[in-house]
């Protein structure tokens, strides 16, 4: 029985303690009207880029990319956006194997509206256009962002 008042006071003084510690502030997020500290109702939005076979020569090159890059999607989504080099595989209708092909992967954050949904439909659309690709993969999902 003489233990379970030790044990209290380890207890309050545990607590005690623990009471007493400052806490210790985080990081304050700060943002602007157009890329406010913590966004709701956003979108992650990936395209895939086919840029031709990724075992011979021919397809979009660079330069071309980087001008449909600068045609089509910057003005859509001028503050911000993300490219990276990419490595797929593709089998359409009536292929006996798959493409491999030179990629690029598009990421996009943006908010969930029907204008941003169209203006991704435009560079979908204008990509298909330009290059004859029979399509481009759209993978959205929503996103917590925070600037």
């Amino acid at each position: 029985m003489k233990a379970a008042p030790a044990l209290l006071l380890f207890i309050s003084l545990v607590g005690a303690g623990c009471a007493t510690r400052p806490a210790v502030p985080g990081p304050v997020l700060a943002g602007d009207a157009a890329h406010p500290a913590v966004a709701a109702g956003w979108i992650r939005t990936e395209l895939y880029f086919g840029l031709g076979d990724a075992d011979r020569k021919g397809g979009a090159d660079e330069a071309g990319w980087r001008h449909f890059l600068d045609k089509e999607v910057t003005p859509r989504f001028p503050s911000g956006l993300t490219v990276l080099d990419a490595y797929g595989q593709w089998q359409g209708a009536g292929q006996a194997s798959p493409e491999r092909l030179r990629s690029k992967l598009v990421v996009l954050l943006h908010p969930d509206t029907p204008a941003q949904r169209a203006a991704i439909d435009a560079i979908r659309t204008a990509w298909k256009a330009k290059t004859g690709d029979q399509s481009v993969l759209r993978v959205s999902q929503p996103a917590e962002v925070s600037f």
